[in-house]
């Protein structure tokens, strides 16, 4: 019996060899556009929100709080949840999960700077 299988693996030829691997490849591709790509994505998108944070944006937390962002650091935000009890948290800048409702104060001030400074040349 085990002359019969080196004498079958002497005789296959190195483009069996190929047709043996290609099922294996083609699953790796199939993997890479099916999960790694989409992967990749969504976690480009997320790291993007996380940079895009800013003072007075509602915001959702990983833990389900909802609350408006009073200061940004590197890593880290202050969250206000309670205006009446003044009630503010520390966290981590990654646990935000969703942004509400971005502010538009900070975006409005060099639109109307940029218009100033037209109107004086």
């Amino acid at each position: 019996m085990f002359f019969l299988l080196q004498a079958a693996a002497k005789q296959s030829s190195p483009g069996g060899m190929l047709s043996m691997l290609l099922p294996f490849i083609l699953m790796f591709v199939v993997m890479y556009f099916l999960i790694l790509r989409p992967q990749k994505r969504k976690e480009k998108d997320r790291k993007a929100l996380l940079a895009r944070a800013k003072k007075n944006d509602r915001v959702v937390t990983a833990g389900g709080v909802h609350g408006t962002i009073t200061s940004v650091r590197e890593n880290e935000i202050i969250l206000r949840i309670d205006d009446a009890k003044d009630v503010k948290v520390k966290l981590d800048r990654s646990a935000i999960a969703a942004v509400l409702e971005v502010s538009h104060e900070e975006t409005e001030e060099p639109k109307e700077i940029a218009k100033e400074s037209k109107e004086t040349k």
